[in-house]
């Protein structure tokens, strides 16, 4: 069973990002796409055939309110802070595959450290892509430091993409087996 497209037509010329290589492009206005995912902070665009990732501050261009981004409560303590980071995490998706970098097991290590000296902390994020030569990492590291970086008492945001052990299928969680189907 195939997921229901929604097709639009592009509002405006807009700048958008090739999957899976991260190549930039504009999207003329009067282009027909179909939006094939719209979850997190972004949308995915099936023109002509090649996927094209719309970043949600661009929503307008295809007829779509911008993705809101949840306002939180000042976390209490560390765990609370960890707490935090975890849920924002499930709310960065791989542009391809409709499930969220967590569950997709590509995050192998997050911890999160005082500051020295403050009451803020650093989250340190060892995490992976599903290919070593996903060009759309940039964007994903990019969209998770402007997440993470939202949130009250996180200053400091150090992401490490490392590719061993190396990403498969035996690390998504069940959740994300079941909802692909497989």
């Amino acid at each position: 069973m195939s997921a229901r497209r929604e097709r639009v037509i592009v509002r405006r010329d807009v700048e958008v990002a090739c999957v899976p290589d991260g190549t930039p492009a504009e999207l003329p206005a009067g282009t027909l796409v179909q939006i094939t995912q719209a979850l997190g902070a972004s949308f995915t665009l099936l023109v002509e055939g090649q996927l094209m990732r719309l970043a949600g501050a661009d929503a307008d261009a295809i007829g779509k309110p911008v993705p809101v981004v949840p306002v939180l409560a000042q976390a209490k303590d560390a765990e609370g802070v960890r707490t935090q980071v975890w849920q924002t995490l499930k709310t960065c998706y791989d542009p391809e595959i409709p499930v969220d970098i967590v569950e997709l097991g590509l995050v192998y290590v997050c911890e999160v450290l005082p500051l020295e000296g403050s009451d803020d902390f650093r989250v340190s994020i060892e995490m992976t892509l599903t290919a070593p030569g996903c060009g759309m990492g940039d964007l994903l590291v990019e969209e998770i430091h402007e997440k993470l970086l939202a949130l009250p008492r996180v200053a400091q945001v150090d992401l490490e993409f490392v590719f061993d052990p190396p990403w498969d299928r035996s690390r998504m969680s069940e959740g994300a087996l079941l909802s692909l189907g497989l």
